[in-house]
């Protein structure tokens, strides 16, 4: 029987992300806005309301495309505000649609997002040996500087512990435990 960190064995949804996505280095834009929208609705709430609502949200923006997110405008808002699917914050919304704008401008000054994000580590994943899920911090000191960073650049719903996770689901941190299979010391 293979062990997973305790938090992805409470159902199918949870051990399928683990498994498949958390922890695993991305390089991917797409996929990358794509964690950065999800992370920022998932505020306030917990990380299985938006695994189960992925799928809309998927349909509802553009398969994450971020240039015709970019270009949502307040119809398209309202109409968001309409679909039971996702998460209908008004706030969260907005900060998407001004994310898809600033990611843009990211883009533009850096080649890719991933050449952004992936810089502050210089290109190389951190991974944690933590033995226990208690140990692992809800943010650090690198995910201050990315959220300040950020912000700076017009970003919203990019606080530490939002960074802290976007990084953990993009691999940028791997915090699977050291017991865990997807360890790095493990494989």
């Amino acid at each position: 029987m293979l062990y997973r960190c305790e938090w992805s064995q409470k159902n199918e949804i949870y051990s399928n992300y683990h498994d498949e996505e958390w922890g695993k280095p991305l390089h991917d834009d797409q996929k990358l806005f794509e964690f950065l929208i999800l992370e920022g609705m998932q505020a306030g709430l917990s990380w299985i309301t938006i695994l189960k609502k992925r799928e809309a949200f998927r349909i509802a923006y553009e398969n994450f495309d971020v240039d015709k997110v970019a270009g949502f405008d307040q119809q398209k808002v309202e109409e968001l505000m309409l679909n039971s699917g996702i998460i209908r914050n008004r706030l969260k919304i907005e900060a998407s649609i001004n994310n898809a704008r600033r990611f843009l401008e990211v883009v533009e000054e850096f080649g890719s997002f991933d050449s952004y994000m992936w810089s502050f580590v210089d290109y190389q994943p951190i991974v944690n040996c933590w033995a226990k899920l208690s140990e692992i911090p809800a943010k650090t000191e690198l995910s201050d500087r990315i959220s300040d960073d950020l912000k700076r650049r017009g970003f919203k719903f990019v606080g530490s512990t939002i960074v802290y996770s976007h990084l953990q689901a993009t691999g940028v941190i791997n915090d699977h435990l050291v017991s865990c299979f997807c360890h790095p010391d493990n494989r």
